[in-house]
C-alpha cells in the first residue's frame, strides 16, 4: 500500500479535534498545522498521540495563518506520504470513505491519477443539510485526496487545489470517490457569526489586492439574490429552520465581504 499522510488544519478546535483525528487512524502519518491555539486543542492532541503510537505518527507544526492555501501547501511539504488527505479539524472521514481510500491505495489503478474529489456532507444544528449552499459539494465534492507534488493550493479563502498539467495520455488528472467527509461547522450562532466575520475579512483583503471594487448597489443586491438563489432556487427551505439560518448567514457573509471591500476605498 502506498503511504498516506493526513494533513489537518486547526485553531482552537478542542471540541472537534479528537473526533477528527480518530477518523484518520487508517493513515500512516498525520501532520497537524496549528495556528497557535490558545484553548486545550494541543493538550487533546498530545493525549491522542499516546493512543496512536502503534497506528500512525502524529507531528504538530505551529504556523501563523496568513491564508489557507499557504497552510495546506506547507502541510504538503512536511508530508512524507506519496498520497495526502486534507481534512479540517471540524471534519471527519466516514468509515466508508476510509475503506474506499485504503482499497484504492492498495491497488494499481491509483497510479493513473493525480487527485480525487471527495464528497462532503454538512451537519448543522444536528441535521444533515441536503440543499441550498451545500448541495453542490454534497453531490460533486472537492479535491482533498492528492498525489504529493501533483499541484498546489491557490486562493486565500475557499481555496482550491490546482493540478499541474500532465503530458502523458496514460495519466488522468482527477477522479471522484463515493464515500463522504462529514463536516460539523459552527454549531452555534455565536460560532457562525465569528466564522463569517473572520472569513469575510480574508476574502475582502484578497479582492482588494486583486484590484477589485464594489458599489453600494452590489452591496445591497448581491447578498439578497444569493439568499434567494440558495434558499428558494436551490431548495434550502427543505432543510427547515437550519436551512434558513445557513442560507441567511452565508448571504450575510457576502454582504460583509463587499462592505469591507468598499470600506477599504472610502476610508
Amino acid at each position: 500500500m502506498m503511504k498516506l499522510t493526513g494533513v489537518v488544519l486547526t485553531k482552537n478546535n478542542q471540541k472537534e479535534i479528537k473526533r477528527c483525528l480518530l477518523s484518520l487512524k487508517f493513515c500512516e502519518e498525520i501532520i497537524i498545522i496549528d495556528d497557535y491555539s490558545t484553548d486545550g486543542t494541543l493538550d487533546e492532541i498530545q493525549k491522542l498521540k499516546q493512543q496512536f503510537l502503534d497506528k500512525c505518527k502524529i507531528q504538530i507544526f505551529q504556523r501563523r495563518l496568513n491564508n489557507f492555501s499557504e497552510q495546506r501547501n506547507f502541510g504538503m511539504e512536511k508530508a512524507s506520504g506519496e498520497w495526502i488527505l486534507f481534512v479540517d479539524s471540524d471534519e471527519t472521514v466516514s468509515q466508508d470513505l476510509a475503506s474506499e481510500i485504503t482499497k484504492l491505495l492498495n491497488g494499481s489503478m491509483v497510479n493513473g491519477y493525480q487527485a480525487f474529489y471527495l464528497k462532503r456532507r454538512d451537519y448543522f444544528w444536528g441535521k444533515e443539510l441536503k440543499y441550498g449552499e451545500t448541495q453542490k459539494i454534497r453531490k460533486v465534492g472537492i479535491i482533498r485526496l492528492v498525489k504529493k507534488d501533483s499541484g498546489k493550493w491557490e486562493g486565500k479563502v475557499h481555496e482550491e487545489y490546482r493540478v499541474y498539467k500532465v503530458r502523458s495520455y496514460k495519466v488522468h488528472k482527477v477522479e471522484s470517490l463515493n464515500g463522504y467527509i462529514e463536516h460539523y461547522p459552527h454549531q452555534t450562532v455565536k460560532e457562525f457569526i465569528e466564522s463569517v466575520n473572520f472569513y469575510s475579512s480574508i476574502r475582502a483583503d484578497e479582492l482588494h489586492k486583486q484590484g477589485k471594487k464594489t458599489t453600494i448597489f452590489e452591496i445591497i443586491t448581491f447578498p439578497l439574490f444569493k439568499f434567494i438563489f440558495s434558499y428558494f432556487l436551490k431548495f434550502g427551505f427543505l432543510d427547515g429552520p437550519a436551512g434558513f439560518v445557513y442560507s441567511f448567514f452565508m448571504s450575510f457573509h457576502s454582504f460583509l465581504v463587499r462592505i469591507k471591500l468598499y470600506q477599504k476605498y472610502v476610508l
